[in-house]
This record gives structure tokens, sequence and C-alpha cells, in this order.
């Protein structure tokens, strides 16, 4: 079974996405479901999981409606307001109930304030996550972020943490340090996981490589061990650069080896709390 454990869907008329624009090229349509079966079909992709794409409420619930009518959806990071834990608690009330409700991620690399994930509110509402059994998606972009990784997996070792896009390491400049002290930091903690996912468009859009990705994922395979890593697309983002089977092909070409079955959808499975029957994408 191969999960890909990071795809979004939006639809510019019913949900307001303020980071899509039309400069965002062929980003700046809608993308749903009926897009997507057709390239899971030609790949032989099983399920997926269903990752935010704007903090709001209309969005988490319309994903969980994607999710409702196609089971190859297995199951959907959404958003709650993490700044406040009375409306945190009164959120997962409503959400938790859904058995395809596995996660929350906000988008704190679009906010201001670089330390947003380590506020007091935002660090007891995380905590309510842990304790609801829920992942938190973490899409980090500062060196800093990571550094926040580290604070929150300690001060919540029951928190299961995934680093989106490892951490979105600068492909195109080969840039390595900060990014890879960091992110070995953070792999220390059991509880932190990451996808390979969202690389292609760190590298040059037009004349990116297989072996231009390979050292920032075999230095993730180090760190975490194919266990702790899943494999993400990041549909429809990474047609900025590839598409659908250009971004798994090269997946399986860095990770076809020992632990390819972890990568590709068992550790998805776990992290995330899915349910084990395939349910090809029709």
């Amino acid at each position: 079974m191969i999960v890909d454990a990071h795809q979004h869907f939006w639809n510019l008329e019913t949900v307001e996405y303020p980071w899509l624009t039309p400069a965002s090229g062929v980003l700046y349509r809608t993308y749903a479901p009926e897009h997507l079966i057709p390239e899971l079909r030609a790949t032989g992709v099983d399920r997926t999981v269903l990752v935010q794409a704007a903090d709001s409420r209309a969005e988490t619930d319309a994903m969980l409606a994607h999710a409702d009518a196609h089971p190859f959806i297995a199951g959907v990071v959404g958003w709650i307001d993490l700044t406040d834990p009375g409306e945190a608690a009164k959120a997962l009330d409503r959400y938790r109930p859904h058995p395809k409700f596995v996660g929350v991620r906000h988008l704190i690399h679009d906010e201001p304030d670089p330390d947003w994930l380590v506020r007091d509110g935002v660090l007891e509402s995380l905590g309510l996550l842990a304790a609801a059994g829920l992942a938190f998606d973490v899409v980090s972009l500062l060196p800093r972020h990571l550094d926040h990784v580290v604070t929150v997996a300690g001060r919540h070792p029951g928190l299961k943490l995934v680093v989106d896009h490892l951490s979105k390491p600068r492909i195109r400049d080969r840039a390595w340090e900060p990014w890879a002290t960091k992110i070995a930091a953070a792999a220390a903690y059991p509880n932190v996981f990451a996808k390979v996912s969202g690389l292609v468009t760190e590298a040059d859009h037009e004349r990116w490589s297989v072996e231009d990705l390979r050292p920032y994922v075999e230095h993730a395979v180090a760190c975490f061990g194919p266990e702790r890593l899943m494999f993400g697309s990041d549909w429809p983002v990474a047609l900025l650069a590839a598409d659908y089977r250009t971004v798994l092909e090269a997946a399986r070409a860095l990770l076809g080896g020992a632990g390819a079955e972890q990568v590709f959808g068992a550790t998805a499975t776990r992290v995330y709390g899915l349910d084990q029957e395939i349910h090809p994408p029709s």
C-alpha cells in the first residue's frame, strides 16, 4: 500500500487563500479530487493525507467533506485556532469525532512572529493535541522554527510532530548549514517525524535533478531512519517544478531501498493512525 502523506486541494471560489494570487502561476486555480485521481491511478498510489493550505475553519470543513466523499483520502490534517486553548478545546470537540481528522497544521511560516509556535497559548493548545492523540504538522522555513520543534518536542513528549518538506532546505543554493545541524537536533527526539516532500520546489524549478536532492534526503534518512520518514507529493504545489509521476519517481530513486515500505506507507499509517483498508481512487 502506497500512501501520499502530503497533498492539497483548494477551491478559489469557496475558500480564501491569501497566499494564492495570479502571480502563483499554475497554482492559481481550483484543484479538486477529480484532478488528482487520474494521477493516483496512473502511479499506483492507494491513499493520501489531505493537508490544510489555509488557516480557516472553512477549509477544514471543505477537506473533511472531500474525505467523506472520497475513500482514497485516508486522513485530513486540518486547522484549529491554537492561540486560545479554550477555543482549541472547542474545535477539538467539534472535529475529533470525525474518523479522518488525524492532525492539525498552522501556516507558521506566514506568521509575522517567528516565535509563534512557542507562545504560551500555543504551547498549551499543543498539549491538547497530544492528549487527543493527534499529530501536529510543522511547516517550518526559518532555522529558528526547527529550534522551536526541539522546544515543543521536549515540552510535549507525547505529541507527534511532523516536519513538513524536511523544513525546506535551500537546495537551489546548495546550502547545507544551519539546516543539517538543526534537522539532526530535531530528529534526536523520538516523537519528531519528517516528510520527504516539497523538495523539487526548493530546487531549481527548471533544471533540478535527483542528484540535487540526494544529499538532503540521505541526511534525513541518517537522522530519522525510514521508520520516521514519509513520502509526500506536495501536489499541486509541486507542479511548479514537476508533475505527479516525476515527483514520485524521484522519491523512489532516492528512497526505494531498504525501508521503502516504511517511507511509502507504514510511517504515515502509524503516525496519523490511518485505517489500513485500501480504497482504490475512483
